[in-house]
C-alpha cells in the first residue's frame, strides 16, 4: 500500500469512528478494542505492556487480564471533554446517559485517539495511551509527527516522546535525537527527550545522550543528559566524565 493510500485509509477510519463518537448525545461514550500481544490490565489504573518481561519464577503471578482495551470518553456539545482507559475488567451499568459502541475495530480507534491527541482542544488525560495499546498499530511516525508540533501544549508531546522510548526502533531513536538536539524545542521537551533515549534498551541511547552532554547549548539538558549516563553503567559514558573532567579548571 503507498503512502498516501495508508494516509487516506487512516483518516478514513479515524473519520467514521469519530462521527460515531462525537454525534453521542451529552454523557459518557464507551467502546472496547483487541489489545496488542503482552498488554494486560487489572481492570482499572494499571496496565502492563509487557506481559511476559523477564522475571525469577517464584510461582507467583498476578492478576493481569490480557485485554481487551476499554475507553470510556465524557463528550459534552459534540466535544471529548475527557477519556480513561482500562484494560481487562468489564463494563458496569452506572446513574447518567451512557453510549456503548460496543466492540470497535483495534487499527479505527488507534487512528481516532492520535487524531485526538493532535487536537489543538485540551482534553483530560492520555489520548496516545489507547492508541499504544491497541493491536494490528505501528503508530512510531504518528508519535514523532506529535513529538515535533510545537503547535501541540507540551502534555500530548510529552507523551508521545516518553511512549517513542518504548517503542525503540532505530527510526524512532534517531527522531529523539533530533529533538534534544533542535535548541528551538521547547526545553521539557527535550529534556523528556533526552530521558526516553535512557531508557532505550541495550544502551541505544548512548551515543546521543553522549552528543547531547557534548554540544547541547541548553545547560539544563547537558546536565540531564549527564545525570542519565551516570544511571546506565555504560563504559562510554565514564570515558566521557574522564574528558570533562580532565579539563575542568
Amino acid at each position: 500500500m503507498t503512502t498516501l493510500l495508508l494516509a487516506a485509509t487512516l483518516l478514513a477510519m479515524q473519520g467514521d469512528l469519530r462521527t460515531r463518537i462525537e454525534s453521542a448525545p451529552d454523557g459518557i461514550v464507551r467502546l472496547s478494542y483487541a489489545s496488542k500481544e503482552g498488554v494486560c490490565g487489572n481492570g482499572r489504573g494499571n496496565i502492563s505492556t509487557h506481559r511476559h518481561g523477564n522475571y525469577r519464577d517464584d510461582g507467583w503471578e498476578s492478576d493481569c487480564e490480557e485485554g481487551p482495551v476499554r475507553v470510556a470518553i465524557d463528550i459534552s456539545a459534540k466535544r471529548v471533554y475527557s477519556i480513561r482507559t482500562y484494560v481487562g475488567g468489564r463494563w458496569r451499568p452506572i446513574d447518567g446517559r451512557v453510549t456503548d459502541l460496543g466492540t470497535v475495530g483495534a487499527p479505527q480507534a488507534a487512528a481516532y485517539f492520535l487524531g485526538l491527541a493532535e487536537r489543538t482542544d485540551r482534553v483530560k488525560g492520555d489520548a496516545i495511551l489507547p492508541a499504544i495499546l491497541a493491536d494490528s498499530t505501528e503508530v512510531w511516525r504518528d508519535l514523532l509527527r506529535i513529538a515535533k508540533n510545537d503547535r501541540l501544549s507540551d502534555e500530548p508531546r510529552k507523551s508521545a516522546v516518553f511512549w517513542l522510548s518504548q517503542e525503540a526502533s532505530d527510526a524512532a531513536t534517531r527522531g529523539l535525537t533530533e529533538l534534544v538536539e533542535d535548541d528551538n524545542e521547547d526545553r521539557e521537551v527535550r529534556e523528556q527527550a533526552v530521558f526516553a533515549l535512557s531508557q532505550l534498551p541495550d544502551d541505544q541511547g548512548v551515543p546521543a545522550l553522549i552528543k547531547a552532554a557534548k554540544t547541547s547549548k541548553d545547560p539544563s539538558v547537558r546536565k540531564k543528559a549527564i545525570f542519565w549516563l551516570g544511571q546506565s553503567d555504560d563504559p562510554r559514558a565514564l570515558t566521557l566524565f574522564e574528558e570533562i573532567l580532565a579539563t575542568k579548571p
